[in-house]
C-alpha cells in the first residue's frame, strides 16, 4: 500500500476540521444559550455608553452612536473569543482530549475546528450589534465594498483573539480558570483602546499604548470604513498584528496540545 501523499494528508486535515467544526456548531445549535449570552454584556455596553455617557463624550464626527457602534462590534467579537479557551479547557477537563488525540488526525484540526466554529459564532454577533446599533439610530455610512472590508476585518480580529484563548484554556485546563484568566487581560486591554473614546482625551503615557494596540486599529479601521471616511494605515497594521498573533498563538496551542497528559 503507496504511502499518503502531502496531497491527501492535506484534505484529509480539512476533511477532519470541518466536522469538527460541524460538532462545534451542532453544539451551539441545541444550547443557543451560549450566543445570547455572548451577545447580552456588548448590548449592555452599548446602551450604557450611547446613553448614560454618550451626551458626555465628544467624537470628531459628533454622533457617539456612529462612533460607538463599530467599536462595540469589534469588542463585541474580542470577549467573544474568549469562549474559545473555555470550550477548549471544557473538552480538556471532560477527556474529550483525550479522545481526539488518540485519533489518527492531524493535531492542529481539532484547534482549527474550535477557532473556525467560534469565528463562525462572531459573525453572527456581528450582525445581532448592527441591528441593536440599528436600532438606537446607528448608520452604515460606506459602500457595500466597505462593508466587507470591515466585516472581514473583525472576523479576522475575532479568529486571532480566539487563538490566544485556546492557548490559555489548554494552559489551564480548566473552565472557571480559563474564564477568569482570558477577561482579566482582555478587559482592562478593550477599554485602553478607541473603542468607546477617543484615545486623543487619554493621559500620554496610556495614549502611547493605545494608539498602538492592535484593538484600536481595528476599531479605527472599522470606524473608518462604517463612516466612510479615510482609513489611513489602520486597516494593514491591525491586519499584521491578526497575522502576526495567529502565527505565534497558533504555533504554542498546538505545541501545547502535543503536550497535554
Amino acid at each position: 500500500m503507496s504511502a499518503p501523499t502531502a496531497g491527501s494528508k492535506a484534505a484529509w486535515a480539512v476533511s477532519d476540521t470541518l466536522l469538527l467544526t460541524w460538532r462545534n456548531l451542532v453544539h451551539y445549535v441545541r444550547v443557543p444559550q451560549l450566543i445570547a449570552f455572548a451577545v447580552i454584556q456588548p448590548i449592555m455596553f452599548t446602551l450604557l455608553f450611547a446613553y448614560v455617557f454618550g451626551g458626555a463624550i465628544a467624537t470628531p464626527n459628533g454622533n457617539y452612536v456612529d462612533f460607538l457602534i463599530p467599536g462595540v462590534i469589534v469588542q463585541t467579537v474580542i470577549f467573544g473569543s474568549m469562549q474559545s479557551g473555555v470550550n477548549i479547557a471544557e473538552d480538556t477537563q471532560k477527556g474529550i482530549m483525550d479522545r481526539f488525540r488518540s485519533l489518527p488526525i492531524a493535531r492542529g484540526t481539532v484547534l482549527a475546528a474550535r477557532t473556525l466554529s467560534d469565528t463562525l459564532r462572531h459573525t453572527v454577533s456581528v450582525f445581532i450589534m448592527a441591528g441593536v446599533g440599528f436600532l438606537i439610530g446607528y448608520r452604515f455610512h460606506g459602500t457595500l465594498g466597505d462593508a466587507l472590508l470591515a466585516l472581514g476585518l473583525t472576523i479576522l480580529v475575532g479568529l486571532s483573539f480566539s487563538w490566544i484563548a485556546c492557548t490559555i484554556g489548554l494552559m489551564v485546563r480548566d473552565t472557571q480558570t480559563a474564564e477568569i484568566a482570558g477577561f482579566t487581560w482582555v478587559f482592562p486591554v478593550v477599554f485602553a483602546s478607541s473603542i468607546f473614546v477617543p484615545v486623543a482625551t487619554m493621559p500620554a503615557w496610556l495614549r502611547a499604548f493605545a494608539t498602538h494596540s492592535p484593538i484600536t486599529l481595528a476599531a479605527d479601521a472599522v470606524r473608518a470604513w462604517s463612516l466612510h471616511t479615510p482609513v489611513g494605515d489602520a486597516a494593514w497594521q491591525a491586519a499584521l498584528w491578526c497575522a502576526g498573533i495567529i502565527a505565534v498563538f497558533a504555533t504554542l496551542a498546538v505545541w501545547r496540545f502535543r503536550r497535554l497528559t
